[in-house]
């Protein structure tokens, strides 16, 4: 079995900043971990190697190096990746980055999840855009230069970029019975953590368990128990790489029933320990 590289995009940026960026890679065989999920932030991912299916509101459609996605504040996403090599860099940013900054052409060209791609040399000059942006971030990331780069990009994709007709028309939130699980979906935007029973969660929604079952994973792709225990361990994550709270705090915050229960959980999800993701997560920074 290949050894599994944990990266876990973080559901919100570190108190205090505009935004994050980051640069991701995988080698052949490393496994990638990611569920349907959503964050507090706007996102844009810039690929440079990827072959994979990205889910988002507007349906369905195949990744290929290049490419280009934004997903919006709060809207649910998720991607399929194949087991090639990949690499990216993400930048999350806050959404009123863009009325603050008196961005309004680029705020109204950012309303929706979009798969865009653009001419290979208006790609190359991005390219270019985001590695300065990078570079200025690790020097300082709420220095002029970061925000004036991050300005540059928007305005770029904005001006460059057309969306990719996606192979399935209906997107997630347009799913058959998506509006009947919107009061479970709100709790997990909401809270770190969801304890509902699966006969709860129906019945907050007025279903039958057995039909909310179905519901919910004919929607999210895995089953309720399944996405409940993912949300708790992602935001564990986010946690590890955001704050410096202990393991065993991070356990109970998000009521694991004991931190040697909590790491078994988390270990099997993302192929380490916790210890051993925030110092992976440490490196990588570093490296950075």
């Amino acid at each position: 079995m290949a050894k599994q590289k944990v990266y876990c995009e973080p559901f919100c940026i570190q108190k205090g900043y505009n935004f994050e960026v980051h640069h991701v890679s995988y080698e052949s065989n490393l496994g990638y971990s990611c569920f349907m999920h959503f964050h507090e932030v706007h996102e844009i991912i810039i690929f440079e190697q990827i072959d994979g299916i990205y889910f988002y509101s507007q349906g369905q459609s195949q990744l290929q190096d290049h490419d280009i996605v934004f997903t919006p504040s709060m809207e649910t996403h998720d991607f399929e990746l194949e087991d090639k090599a990949k690499s990216w860099f993400i930048i999350q940013f806050l959404p009123a980055f863009l009325t603050n900054e008196k961005l309004h052409n680029v705020e109204a060209f950012f309303q929706q999840g979009m798969h865009l791609r653009m001419s290979a040399e208006h790609f190359k000059a991005l390219s270019t855009q985001v590695k300065w942006l990078h570079e200025a971030y690790q020097q300082d990331p709420q220095g002029d230069k970061s925000n004036t780069l991050l300005k540059l990009i928007l305005l770029w994709i904005s001006e460059h970029a057309k969306p990719v007709q996606s192979v399935k028309s209906q997107g997630i939130n347009q799913t058959q019975g998506y509006e009947r699980l919107l009061p479970v979906v709100e709790l997990f935007k909401k809270q770190s953590t969801v304890e509902l029973q699966l006969e709860q969660a129906a019945d907050l929604c007025h279903l039958s368990p057995s039909y909310f079952s179905r519901l919910f994973k004919s929607v999210f792709r895995c089953n309720y128990s399944e996405y409940a225990n993912r949300h708790k361990l992602y935001n564990a994550a986010r946690m590890l790489s955001q704050s410096k709270m202990s393991i065993t705090d991070i356990a109970f915050e998000l009521n694991f029933s004991t931190p040697s229960h909590f790491i078994a959980l988390f270990k099997k999800q993302f192929g380490v320990t916790p210890k051993k993701y925030k110092m992976q997560l440490e490196q990588r920074l570093n490296k950075d």
